[in-house]
């Protein structure tokens, strides 16, 4: 059967995924019990090996999903240098807000339209700089990590949420990542991972913040880190059937390996670019495919029937053929982000399947053309 689900967040489950996989989680049972904690730091190691994390980088579990993660990374370890903040979409635009409204410390931002990226040659790294590697509501990801220097004064802070599992990580150049279970593997929502270099340890054990630091952010004890945090001492209740649904995506995703994934998701990035190469009405928000992301693939609409339309006109006409395609259960949520130009938005990780992406794209373009008659 065709499997639908396109969403961005919360993506689709691994093929063949069913109710079964929980089967094992430990309900009932205390996440600080000998099976509970197994299970926690089970999901820690296998996250690990998957991502070929380095050894003396520190994994962790944080409540509140990816934004918790990476609001705990920015509120522990931002201030003792100027912050640099980059720009060019929705998430990232969040990151600079905080940075600069609830931390009030006058980032410098730089930053590019939706389906562009802002010049990273440009960054001054004697600041901590923050990013995302790759924009979820934009379809534009880093080329590369060649831009971050090796013997950067700066901490490196990546929101990398829908690269993680998908696209290649330069550990080398990173102090500190962050990404949530419901993107790339499909898992289930409201935990995220927090990744620390010895670099990112070093800041956080000298510097104390000036600000009050809620309970949830709370990394340090005594001091110095709170080792125990990543050694699956999570600081608040995770879910237990949450945990053993990241497991089952863990083990799928360590059978087929992280080139594995990444190729499939760079598979299905080719059907989509196959079918808009010989589509006269549609062209990708990013124009340039070396920022193209794999993952989240957005598609503008550029026929002039739909581009002579007044915007609000326009929003409603590509939400009636999303919403004929979910009706015929042939895709679910592929509308744009509501801050993102009218479009179209595919999740292209690597769960889904290339053939289901070939059936979808072929409805599309034939509601398209049955709704274009009555313009």
């Amino acid at each position: 059967m065709q499997n639908p689900n396109f969403s961005s967040g919360p993506c689709s489950k691994r093929p063949a995924w069913n109710i079964d996989a929980l089967k094992s989680a430990p309900v009932g049972r205390s996440h600080r019990s000998a099976l509970g904690k197994e299970r926690i730091v089970k999901s820690i190691n296998e996250t690990r090996k998957v991502l070929n994390i380095p050894a003396d980088y520190l994994v962790g579990i944080m409540p509140a999903s990816d934004t918790g993660a990476f609001e705990c990374a920015m509120w522990s370890l931002l201030g003792p240098k100027p912050v640099t903040v980059l720009v060019w979409e929705s998430f990232s635009e969040g990151w600079a807000t905080d940075v600069a409204k609830q931390l009030k410390l006058n980032p410098k931002v730089i930053k590019a339209d939706y389906g562009k990226i802002p010049d990273l040659k440009s960054v001054d790294w004697t600041n901590d700089v923050v990013f995302v590697a790759n924009g979820t509501t934009s379809g534009v990801k880093v080329p590369d990590y060649n831009w971050i220097p090796a013997n950067r004064e700066g901490l490196s802070l990546c929101d990398a949420t829908s690269a993680a599992f998908a696209m290649e990580i330069d550990w080398s150049k990173i102090d500190v990542l962050t990404f949530s279970w419901q993107k790339c593997l499909g898992g289930e929502a409201a935990h995220g991972m927090l990744i620390l270099s010895p670099r990112a340890v070093a800041r956080l054990e000298s510097y104390d913040p000036p600000w009050p630091m809620p309970k949830i952010f709370r990394l340090k004890k005594s001091g110095k880190i709170n080792k125990a945090i990543f050694d699956g001492d999570v600081i608040n209740t995770p879910s237990m059937i949450c945990v053993e649904d990241y497991l089952d995506a863990l083990d799928w995703a360590g059978k087929i390996g992280l080139a594995g994934l990444i190729k499939k998701s760079q598979a299905n990035l080719k059907v989509v670019e196959d079918w808009v190469a010989k589509t006269d009405w549609i062209e990708f928000l990013a124009a340039d495919a070396k920022i193209r992301s794999n993952t989240s693939v957005c598609l503008s609409v550029t026929s002039p029937e739909v581009n002579a339309l007044p915007a609000d006109e326009k929003g409603k006409f590509l939400k009636s053929i999303t919403s004929e395609l979910s009706k015929k259960n042939i895709a679910h949520d592929i509308n744009s982000y509501k801050d993102a130009p009218a479009g179209y938005r595919f999740w292209c990780g690597p769960t889904i399947e290339e053939a289901d992406l070939k059936t979808t794209l072929a409805e599309l373009e034939k509601v398209y053309h049955e709704k274009i008659k009555s313009l």
